[in-house]
């Protein structure tokens, strides 16, 4: 006898993120034709079972209805709540926020990407659950719902048996987080190789590189020195060497580094090497010890040291969850 496939139910509507939907959904279809067992059945639900227009104007149908699933008692394994522009009406619309509370209600397991979280969070499905969303969107999560536990920095966050995601394409590392927690993580390596993702970042990694995190220097000098950073992480990354390379003193430098990026240069350069040292770690079979001297570090050591401070792990457990197997 076949395996009942895990029911993911997709809840889209009027201005949806078409990436928050199509993300996930071929996330899951594509577990699925590599061998997810039981597999995924996706079941996408519009509030009254018509077809809804998303932000960039294309239609998206829909296979059932919401407020019949909301009546009905079969049990589901997934609900997944999408954002996007159409989510700021649906956060004030209570038929919409009861239906998702009662399918909610019947999940195993609760999701949102993106601003779908606010949706989350208005129908009481995140109450005392540690969540994010688009960053543009966090300060005002927080806000609005202090019983939420909004972590703004982070890809995605699992608190439990609620899974929520940053901004658009970070659907899909959620939900490899997903396919890897149901199948273990080869079928998830397998079907990022697919889908043809570069890596898979951890739920702990920042939504921005340190570069984007960054403030933009107005300083001509500064916003050299940020362009040419990335290509010479092996270098001498002192003070004095990033002053001379400025035409700055040292002391001047620091303090005008400070106030351009809001981060000291010691801070933005470790964050940099360390980025450089996770693709690596991701894409390459080369030991601790060899990538640690190119990404400027030296030692294993002292990328351990790193490595804990800003991924609160080692470089040996980062390889082991995210490295990038050959398809």
């Amino acid at each position: 006898m076949a395996p009942r496939p895990h029911t993911v139910v997709l809840v889209a509507f009027d201005g949806l993120q078409l990436l928050d939907l199509a993300g996930p959904v071929e996330v899951l279809r594509t577990a699925t034709r590599l061998g997810a067992d039981p597999p995924y059945e996706t079941v996408v639900a519009t509030p009254d079972g018509h077809p809804v227009r998303s932000e960039s104007g294309i239609q998206i149908g829909a296979d059932t209805a919401l407020d019949e699933l909301a009546r009905g008692s079969a049990p589901l394994d997934t609900l997944v709540v999408v954002g996007g522009h159409g989510s700021r009406r649906l956060r004030h619309d209570d038929r919409f926020l009861a239906d998702v509370a009662a399918v909610g209600d019947r999940a195993r397991r609760v999701t949102a990407v993106c601003t779908g979280s606010w949706l989350l969070a208005a129908a009481g499905l995140l109450d005392g659950h540690a969540a994010t969303t688009h960053w543009a969107s966090a300060e005002a999560l927080a806000d609005h719902f202090p019983t939420v536990g909004v972590e703004p920095d982070r890809i995605y966050v699992q608190d439990r048996d609620r899974w929520t995601s940053a901004g658009v394409t970070a659907g899909i590392d959620l939900f490899l987080a997903i396919v890897d927690a149901d199948h273990g993580a080869e079928l998830a390596h397998e079907v990022a190789g697919w889908l043809v993702v570069f890596a898979r970042r951890p739920g702990g990694q920042s939504q921005f590189s340190a570069q984007l995190r960054a403030q933009p220097s107005s300083e001509p000098a500064i916003a050299a020195l940020q362009r040419w950073l990335p290509d010479h992480l092996a270098d001498d990354l002192g003070v004095e060497a990033l002053a001379r390379q400025c035409g700055m003193s040292p002391r001047t430098f620091a303090r005008a580094f400070g106030r351009e990026t809001g981060t000291t240069p010691a801070v933005f350069v470790e964050e940099l090497r360390v980025e450089a040292a996770q693709r690596l770690l991701e894409t390459t079979d080369l030991t601790v010890a060899a990538i640690a001297g190119r990404v400027g570090l030296h030692h294993a050591e002292t990328l351990h040291r790193a490595f804990r401070r800003r991924l609160g792990t080692t470089p040996d457990r980062y390889r082991q969850h995210f490295a990038r197997r050959a398809s």
